[in-house]
């Protein structure tokens, strides 16, 4: 996707046309709507284009429908401010990239409630729960190992945005900002290669003492590119001190992790970037300086909080893939 720019349907298109004129007074209360077919004409769309946004326009309150007569303007009230509920994992320094970009691209009177699930599925139900009707936005982040489309579903899928990753399970037209993290974690790894092979072996901590979420998708990445580059790969779930020896490069997820190993190399007089070698998922400022400057796989936060605003701030539904990437510094 092109920085600031979201292709808009056919249909949301023409709602965008009849808010405008609504709030510029070219079309004025009780005033009748061009009909279906003759609107489909001039704008060169199908009929079933037409009667779709006059329907979502209608569902809004904006027109009405008289039988046999047409389509008339119901309400000059056409914008309301935007009230959002946030729901997010944990907080950490990239969520607060995120939630900047987020804000800053909503229009000045918006709201934005913010709250943390922490990887607990009875926590993210009950903040969806106790929420339903309350807001005209959710935006939620679902990290969780096990499926909670049936909790999300309570949603109104218009009112639905989806952050960091979609849910196949999940039925229906809703807005995501997503990671291809499967792609992402192969395209990563294979540009890294040329440092990569300077080890013998790749190591990726799970973290699971750290309530940490690692997407199923990473780890399909991490194994396809072991295969296709025939370079040694292996997944632990926790970090310790045992696992630091010449020649290991780990692949890290909890900053509590990445402390650890930066004071396990040093205890042991081992040399970051050339012995053994480090890469953290999730970029922060502090790892651009962190040792030198921690090399990392990681999307764009900003991007994405900057797309999701756009979409609310604009009422489309569409699902965009946020852009990723390797930054290499000083740590491989």
């Amino acid at each position: 996707m092109r920085e600031g720019v979201i292709d808009q349907p056919k249909y949301q298109q023409l709602i965008e046309t009849v808010l405008s004129d609504i709030e510029q007074g070219t079309l004025e209360l009780g005033q009748q709507l061009p009909s279906i077919s003759e609107w489909a004409s001039r704008q060169g769309v199908a009929k079933v284009t037409v009667a779709k946004a006059y329907e979502d326009l209608r569902q809004r309150g904006i027109v009405r429908s008289q039988h046999g007569k047409g389509f008339y303007v119901a309400s000059t009230n056409v914008r309301s401010s935007l009230n959002v509920l946030v729901i997010f994992d944990t907080l950490n320094a990239y969520k607060e990239t995120l939630y900047d970009a987020l804000k800053a691209a909503l229009p000045d009177d918006s709201t934005l409630s913010v709250f943390f699930h922490h990887y607990n599925p009875a926590v993210f139900e009950t903040l969806v729960r106790n929420n339903l009707g309350r807001f005209n936005a959710y935006v939620l982040m679902p990290h969780f190992d096990d499926d909670v489309s049936d909790i999300v579903a309570l949603i109104p899928l218009e009112k639905l945005l989806l952050l960091d990753q979609t849910l196949p399970t999940l039925p229906g037209d809703y807005s995501a900002v997503y990671q291809d993290f499967e792609q992402d974690m192969y395209s990563a790894l294979m540009a890294a290669f040329e440092r990569l092979r300077r080890y013998d072996r790749l190591t990726l901590v799970l973290s699971k003492d750290r309530f940490q979420y690692v997407p199923a998708g990473l780890l399909r990445g991490l194994w396809r590119f072991s295969e296709d580059f025939g370079f040694a790969c292996r997944v632990v779930d926790t970090y310790s001190t045992d696992l630091v020896k010449v020649g290991e490069v780990f692949l890290l997820f909890a900053d509590r992790d990445l402390v650890s190993f930066l004071k396990d190399v040093d205890a042991l007089g081992l040399i970051l970037g050339e012995q053994v070698g480090l890469l953290s998922y999730d970029d922060t400022p502090m790892k651009e300086i962190l040792a030198g400057g921690i090399s990392v796989i990681s999307t764009d936060f900003s991007q994405m909080g900057q797309t999701a605003g756009q979409l609310l701030a604009n009422r489309q539904r569409a699902k965009i893939a946020n852009p990723g990437g390797l930054t290499l510094r000083h740590s491989l």
